[in-house]
Parts: structure tokens; C-alpha cells; sequence
């Protein structure tokens, strides 16, 4: 087929109702493709992070309960109402995790770089919908056709899913996927629902718990789930929700912690793919020390840095509306001295109730793309930056995930944050075979 006819046939096939609310991409009659090693990298990325949250539950609770690092804890609830923390702590789903796990990654220049994990991930229907229209096209996408059908509904045997406001814009590609999935199932909103309907019953979960106060029906929900009568997946755990993670994850007090809690084989790669980072941290250090591997002593330090030395991204942690959608996402060679002044001062400012992290920057591999253009009746060739975005599926904490597919947002090179955007490209991965 040529590239026209191939366009034409992903228009033809593209949903009525279209995937998200007022939104829309660039179109490639071509999927993105991954080399043997990447694909492989990505593949073996699915248990280390899976093992990774295991561990992060496991740390939280000891922290919780006094056993061990109470520091942990304290900085995961800041901010949190006293409700929310609750119920992170309710014994009923205790060891629960959640059972889609997405990863956003940018890919670099020798391998991928984790930028957040990401457990309430949209995007599941769009990438269902990208590989089914791509392996029809003939492609070898990587999770085949029904990939992400086939782990939908091992992990959600039955559920059916609610969507609060604030998660409106994917209400379109969630209809899509439960009318792909023909089996009784539904979307749901809690605006329009009888909570009793759901006692009995497992729902996945597509809302923020820092918007609870703005859930109609929330509470009547929030107590059946307690009393044994609903369960939520992902599990009501704001704590598994924080960027802050990745950040604990190089802290030196808890090196020995990973060490015992993951294999050798899941430490080494995740070393590799977790840029290093900090906590936004205002208490001064001893006079002695110094932040490792920024090797500098007081934030101040930092504020001063040169452009050179800027190669850093401030974000908040979590449990916000701008936590989501790179928001809250400053990137220190980008700014001026005084921006980036300022956005350290507020992140510090924020700690008490709004924890920042700061992460090495990470460049993306700049690649190149056939971006269709209609104007010209054929494609253009697009310089790229990309962010990869695995969804990998697991019914439980002791399964191991299945990779269902990859989604890939192919930027335009100048763009330093990578995600969703009317320039940008989304589409399913392939595997390329080796040169």
C-alpha cells in the first residue's frame, strides 16, 4: 500500500467519537521501530518495576508503622488529608498493587531513561486501537493486534470503569475499549451512578485521589470499599502515586533496603534507567555534608548553578492537579538564572505540603520520522525526540506483568518535554530487525 492508502485506511478506522476530547495528534502511515535491544531492555523493565512497587509497599508500611526509616512515610502523606492517608493504610488492601503499570520513557542515545510511573495511565484505549489499526495495516506490532485487550481483561476479568471530571478527556477512548471488549462491562460515572450498583464489585479506578472532595457519590463509595463490599483497583494508595519514589530510590540511607528487597539483575537495571535524583529538602545539611552527586551543600548552591551545570528538572512529587501532564515541570537549562532561582525557592517553599524532586536531565535520541502532511499529499521527514510509554498487566501482586504494547509520542526535536501535543505523532512500536 502506499503511504496514502495506509492513511487513509487508519482515518477510516479511527473511532467516531475519536479517542480523547478535543485533542488531536499528526498522523505517520508508519509505526515507530525499536531495535532488538531496546525491545529486550523494555521487556526485562516490566518485572524490575513490578518488583520495584513491591518493594516501595513493603518500605512504606515498615516506615509507617515505626520499624523502619519513619522519615519515608512522613514525607509520602505531606499534604495529604488525614482520610486519604487512611485509607493508603487500610489493612483490606494492604498488600494490593496495581494491575497496569506504565512507565514513561524517554529514549536516549544509549537506552531509556524513567521519567514517572505511572499507575492510573491514560492512553490504554488509544494504543489498543493504534495496534489493532497497524497489525491490520500488516505491521508486527509489539504486543500484536489484541495485545492490549488480551491484558485488559486479565487483569480487569470484569470491571467496569469509573471516571471522575477531571479525568473526562479520556471518557472517549475508555468507551472504545469496552465496546471492544464486548463483554458486558461499563463506563461509569460517579455523577450518574447508584453506588449500590457496584457493591460486590471490583472497578477500575480512573481518578486521583487529590480529587476526592470533587467526586460525586464518594463517600457512600469510599464506605463500601472499607466495609469488604467494593474493591478498587488501582488500590487507594496516594503514596504508590508520588514521583518520589524514584528519587528514594538513590537515597544512600535506603541502599542497603533495595539491596535486600530486589534481585541483583533488577538493581542493576534499574540503576541504569532511573535518573539519579533528590528530595527538595529545606533542612540545612550538617556542616560537613553535602547533597551526593550534586556535591554541593545548601540549595543555594544550586541556584547559582551555570547553564552547564543546569542539566536538572524540578517537579512536584504528587497528589496535585499539577502533577499530571508536566504541569509543574521546570527544566533548569531552559530558564534564566532568575527562573531558575524561582523555581527552587518555591519548590522549597512547597515542601511542607507539596514535596518537589529534582532529576538529572536526561536528552532525548534525536530520530527521524515520516510525519504525514495533507497539504502536500505525502509524508515529511519529522526530527524527533521520543517518549516511549509500555503498558505492562498483571491480575496481582504475585503475577508477573505481560507487556501489552508500547506507545509511542514522537516530538519535534526542539521540544525538551516530551508528551501528548498537536506536533507530536502517537503511535504503536514494531520491532526492528537487526542491521
Amino acid at each position: 500500500m502506499s503511504p496514502r492508502d495506509r492513511i487513509q485506511h487508519i482515518r477510516s478506522a479511527f473511532p467516531e467519537q475519536g479517542m480523547f476530547r478535543d485533542k488531536e495528534w499528526v498522523l505517520s502511515d508508519r509505526p515507530f521501530p525499536l531495535s532488538p535491544e531496546i525491545v529486550d531492555l523494555i521487556e526485562k523493565l516490566g518485572p524490575a518495576l513490578r518488583a520495584f512497587q513491591r518493594a516501595s509497599n513493603e518500605l512504606y508500611f515498615l516506615s509507617a508503622a515505626g520499624t523502619a526509616f519513619p522519615w519515608v512515610a512522613e514525607w509520602l502523606d505531606r499534604g495529604k488529608p488525614q482520610r486519604v492517608i487512611d485509607l493508603g493504610r487500610d489493612p483490606r488492601w494492604r498488600d494490593a498493587l496495581p494491575r497496569v503499570l506504565r512507565p514513561d520513557l524517554v529514549l536516549t542515545e544509549d537506552g531509556v531513561c524513567i521519567t514517572e510511573l505511572d499507575s492510573i495511565p491514560g492512553g490504554i484505549g488509544l494504543t489498543g486501537w493504534l495496534n489493532q489499526t497497524y497489525a491490520a495495516l500488516g505491521d508486527a506490532v509489539i504486543g500484536g493486534g489484541d495485545g492490549m485487550l488480551r491484558g485488559v481483561r486479565g487483569a480487569f476479568p470484569n470491571e467496569d470503569i469509573l471516571i471522575s471530571r477531571e479525568s473526562a478527556d479520556y471518557q472517549p477512548e475508555m468507551e472504545w475499549l469496552v465496546a471492544q471488549l464486548a463483554d458486558g462491562r461499563a463506563v461509569l460515572n460517579p455523577w450518574d451512578l447508584d453506588p449500590q450498583r457496584l457493591r460486590g464489585r471490583t472497578v477500575y479506578r480512573f481518578f486521583e485521589l487529590f480529587d476526592l472532595p470533587n467526586i460525586e457519590n464518594i463517600d457512600a463509595l469510599l464506605e463500601t470499599a472499607r466495609a469488604g463490599d467494593l474493591t478498587f483497583s488501582p488500590p487507594l494508595k496516594a503514596f504508590l502515586e508520588e514521583k518520589l519514589w524514584l528519587v528514594l530510590f538513590w537515597n544512600p540511607q535506603l541502599a542497603d533496603y533495595w539491596q535486600e528487597a530486589l534481585t541483583a539483575e533488577h538493581l542493576d537495571l534499574l540503576r541504569r534507567t532511573i535518573p539519579q535524583g533528590w528530595l527538595m529538602d529545606p533542612t540545612p545539611l550538617p556542616s560537613c555534608a553535602v547533597w551526593p552527586g550534586l556535591n554541593v551543600h545548601d540549595w543555594q548552591e544550586v541556584k547559582r548553578f551555570g547553564g552547564k551545570d543546569r542539566q536538572l528538572v524540578l517537579k512536584i512529587s504528587g497528589f496535585s492537579e499539577i502533577g499530571w501532564g508536566a504541569r509543574s515541570v521546570s527544566i533548569g537549562h531552559d530558564l534564566s538564572q532568575e527562573q531558575w532561582g524561582a523555581a527552587i525557592d518555591e519548590a522549597l517553599a512547597s515542601a511542607a505540603d507539596h514535596p518537589y524532586v529534582l532529576q538529572a536531565f536526561h536528552r532525548g535520541r534525536v530520530v527521524d520520522h515520516p510525519a504525514w502532511r495533507e497539504d502536500l499529499g505525502g509524508t515529511v521527514t519529522m526530527r524527533a525526540r521520543v517518549r516511549l510509554c509500555p503498558y505492562f498487566f498483571a491480575p496481582d501482586a504475585a503475577r508477573q506483568p505481560d507487556l501489552g504494547g508500547i506507545l509511542a509520542t514522537v516530538c519535534p526535536a526542539d521540544k525538551k518535554i516530551l508528551h501528548g501535543m498537536k506536533d507530536a505523532i502517537m503511535l504503536p512500536c514494531v520491532g526492528r530487525d537487526p542491521a
